[in-house]
């Protein structure tokens, strides 16, 4: 991936300098970011960024169909329904691996996909981060659509905190101080100066929510910027709660709950495109695939891979307790393509394709990107134990 520069920012790179760096990424936000970041950003060329754009102009496609809600109603867990759905999600995530194609060249593949927020503000900074630690060409960008810093962090604020007072709108976690992305949660509260705030602090009198602030203020809540996982809500009876998520309020959702599983596994089976693999639910399975060996078992609804089968056996998608929970999706081959000090060990990546979607606007917006970098097997922490040049990055596209 532009070979040229990636040799001039190797050849640059020292240990001080990433000491350097981290140094800033771990005081930006107060707080030290608990998970693992790249030495280097990923440089995009400009025929991958084109074909980037077009997967996920074809996943928009289907997204903005008047049929999709129709589409997506099995998705939706009738116990774990809210009330007060927009038209569409506010938030969405598209997770590309890089693969090889036919001819030998790069082209992404759609892994997942998620109608929820994701790391909007750390990414933000991460980039920011890279640019003054390292020489990164002026004229690559991490933002889409013309966006400038500034109006990068306007746009966050006209979508979460919308016509209400910062204080009046708050993000809902699970004990956010002890999630491991809440380094976002700490700069979306330094950008937008919104609460971060766990369910069991949320109070309610009828159908109207707020919180105590530090004098003991009842402070009522207008917009709730979602960061709650369900699958995580169910394992927590222990956590006190006067309100269950599912009961109507006055509030506005920022990023509908019901949205998480709309858009999520369930829609792949739904994508026609050139970038996205072939994906089967389980249930509909007329004969199980002789070339198990291609194949990946998922299950529709788990968080951070868990649960995900890349060594697939007949027994294995024969005793899929829920075979309408589970996916069968061709399996995709990263590219270790990404250069790194150690020409024994490339890196391969994953790259997150981050977009808005406000309630006045006709189609999502592109806006941000993600970067996961691994050598291990899959894309996460544990297969990637004593590595370096892996983990949290994020892209620059050529223009």
């Amino acid at each position: 991936m532009l070979h040229a520069i990636r040799q001039q920012y190797n050849a640059a790179f020292t240990e001080a300098k990433y000491h350097a760096f981290m140094q800033t990424v771990d005081a930006a936000f107060g707080e030290a970011v608990t998970f693992r970041v790249s030495e280097t950003p990923v440089f995009i060329p400009q025929n991958l960024k084109q074909q980037l754009l077009q997967g996920v102009s074809d996943i928009c496609t289907v997204l903005t169909q008047p049929d999709f809600k129709q589409k997506s109603e099995a998705a939706l867990p009738t116990h774990l329904r809210v009330p007060g759905e927009d038209e569409h999600t506010m938030f969405m995530q598209l997770d590309f691996g890089i693969c090889k194609d036919k001819n030998g060249g790069l082209t992404p593949q759609l892994i997942e996909m998620q109608g929820f927020p994701s790391l909007y503000f750390f990414q933000h900074m991460l980039a920011e981060s890279y640019r003054k630690h390292f020489d990164i060409p002026a004229e690559m960008h991490h933002l889409f659509g013309g966006l400038t810093p500034e109006s990068y962090i306007e746009l966050m604020r006209e979508v979460i905190v919308g016509n209400s007072k910062p204080e009046n709108v708050v993000l809902l976690e699970i004990e956010p101080e002890k999630q491991n992305t809440r380094i976002d949660f700490w700069g979306t509260a330094k950008y937008l100066g919104i609460k971060v705030l766990c369910l069991s602090k949320v109070l309610r009198e009828g159908r109207d929510l707020y919180y105590l602030d530090e004098q003991n203020r009842k402070i009522a809540i207008e917009r709730i910027y979602n960061r709650i996982i369900f699958d995580e809500l169910e394992k927590r009876n222990d956590l006190p709660r006067a309100w269950d998520m599912t009961t109507e309020v006055n509030a506005e959702w920022v990023g509908h709950p019901n949205w998480f599983f709309r858009i999520s596994k369930h829609t792949l089976p739904f994508m026609q495109s050139a970038f996205v693999p072939e994906t089967h639910f389980v249930s509909e399975l007329k004969t199980i695939p002789t070339d198990l060996e291609n194949w990946v078992l998922k299950p529709l609804f788990s968080f951070s891979g868990q649960g995900v089968m890349i060594n697939v056996t007949r027994e294995d998608v024969e005793k899929v307790d829920d075979p309408g929970n589970f996916i069968l999706q061709r399996k995709v081959e990263y590219v270790a393509g990404i250069e790194t000090p150690n020409p024994e060990e490339p890196s391969k990546c994953e790259i997150r394709m981050m977009l808005l979607w406000n309630k006045n606007w006709e189609k999502p917006r592109l806006v941000n990107n993600l970067i996961r970098m691994s050598k291990g097997e899959m894309v996460g922490v544990r297969y990637n134990k004593g590595k370096d040049w892996v983990g949290a990055s994020v892209g620059f596209f050529e223009p």
